[in-house]
């Protein structure tokens, strides 16, 4: 069981980010798990090819193969970050690692479209609370004002992920075929969680409101009700958890359909268009950390910069993706566009994933940025190559990838009407952080 204290147990002055050596060795492996999470959940973009030969299949099957993962990851975000809140978020993400590793590893073997699909929607259930439950651990360990470039950082191990699984996917696809690709990318995660468990301490969890004062036969339905009072209380979370969403569609539009783009109207082979591809991927992942960097750095003397990076950011996006897509023909100047593109169109990770984490109350965190984890999901993450697959059936994939960015503008628009409440949600968080480094107790394995 976790242990607990108390938030009027904390004391501002005397909070303590972990030891620095500490700290940095848990984000490295929190970092080189998020990798491999997104190298299982990207790897079968640059398949597409391969799998629309081998099955005849639609590009709206096609996009249905990466959306699967996104929505189961929706469906189990929120319970199994509130599970990972009150249990243990160490022996949450071992479990995580096994199982999607595993899923993934199976999805060599399938034999049919069904079972690819069955087998790419057991990697999203492993994968369902990862980025939420390390965030959580991550804002334990690290100085506040450090917590939307830590955030941005670990979060842009995704876009690395991407870029490595679109790469060796391809180059493995191509050179032994789809089912190889699956089996070699599964493996790491495996001896990863393994490490992960080895090394990582939990935190204190942190008592909910009036949990301390009533018996243990009313605690439960008392925290069912609190655990929903705290997370609908700060607006601000939920305009940017919706913002984030839709900002989330254009990016992973451009993850799952870039290949395929180049593929049709570059003429590249699948392992050239995967190159490519995760060369702005890669360029995102950049970007996403600067852009963190950047709204810390600016928050100090702009207590909103945190919502308004992300908004101009979002606003960038929609005017280079559309312009390359709708105005130039395919080319370096397109493609230089896509790039710059790239470049912004991460710029609300970090940033978002701090605004969320800054107005909750600090013992339900993970579950705070699992909310988080749905919107991304459902509207972004798979939305956007269902919507692009649907759209590209119907009217070409290039008016379809050219249309899909005009969701930045709305992003941009909410990310604006979530700072107008983020100071004041700020202050009525009422508490400090929990006491990270030699605070920190380990968890039984």
């Amino acid at each position: 069981m976790a242990s607990y204290v108390h938030l009027a147990d904390f004391d501002p002055a005397r909070h303590r980010p972990a030891p620095r050596r500490y700290a940095w060795s848990v984000f490295a492996i929190l970092f080189a798990l998020m990798v491999v999470d997104y190298v299982d959940r990207q790897v079968v973009v640059s398949m597409f090819s391969h799998l629309k030969a081998q099955w005849s299949l639609s590009d709206r099957e096609l996009g249905a193969l990466v959306s699967v993962v996104s929505i189961t990851v929706a469906l189990g975000a929120v319970p199994l970050s509130l599970l990972a809140d009150r249990w243990s978020r160490v022996r949450s993400i071992f479990l995580m690692a096994l199982v999607w590793s595993l899923a993934t590893i199976s999805c060599a073997f399938a034999g049919s479209y069904a079972q690819l699909l069955g087998a790419r929607a057991l990697v999203g259930v492993g994968e369902a609370a990862y980025g939420t439950v390390g965030a959580a651990l991550l804002a334990s360990l690290f100085p506040v004002r450090m917590r939307s470039t830590i955030l941005g950082a670990f979060l842009a191990a995704g876009m690395l992920g991407s870029v490595l699984g679109v790469m060796a996917g391809g180059f493995i696809a191509q050179h032994w075929g789809w089912q190889a690709g699956f089996g070699a990318v599964g493996v790491p995660g495996l001896v990863l969680s393994v490490l992960f468990l080895l090394i990582v301490r939990d935190y204190k969890t942190v008592a909910l409101p009036g949990a301390q004062t009533h018996s243990a036969a009313r605690r439960a339905g008392l925290s069912a009700r609190t655990v929903a009072a705290e997370l609908l209380r700060p607006r601000t979370a939920l305009v940017t958890c919706v913002g984030a969403g839709l900002n989330l569609l254009v990016v992973s539009t451009t993850w799952a359909w870039l290949p395929s783009y180049l593929n049709r109207y570059y003429g590249l082979a699948p392992d050239q268009a995967g190159l490519k591809t995760g060369i702005v991927v890669l360029v995102g992942g950049i970007g996403a950390l600067a852009w963190s960097t950047i709204a810390d750095r600016l928050s100090s003397r702009i207590p909103t910069a945190r919502l308004l990076v992300p908004a101009a950011a979002a606003l960038l996006t929609t005017v280079f993706m559309c312009v390359a897509l709708a105005a130039l023909a395919p080319g370096a100047a397109q493609f230089a566009l896509i790039v710059a593109g790239g470049f912004v169109m991460a710029g609300s990770v970090g940033p978002t994933d701090a605004v969320v984490i800054d107005v909750v109350h600090p013992g339900l965190r993970a579950t705070a940025a699992s909310v988080l984890s749905v919107t991304r999901n459902f509207f972004g993450l798979a939305g956007g190559p269902l919507l692009t697959g649907a759209l590209s059936d119907a009217f070409g994939l290039r008016f379809a990838m050219s249309v899909v960015p005009l969701f930045g503008l709305l992003a941009a628009v909410l990310y604006l009407v979530a700072a107008r409440t983020y100071v004041a949600d700020l202050g009525n968080v009422g508490g400090a952080e929990p006491v990270a480094g030699a605070s920190l107790h380990p968890q039984p394995a």
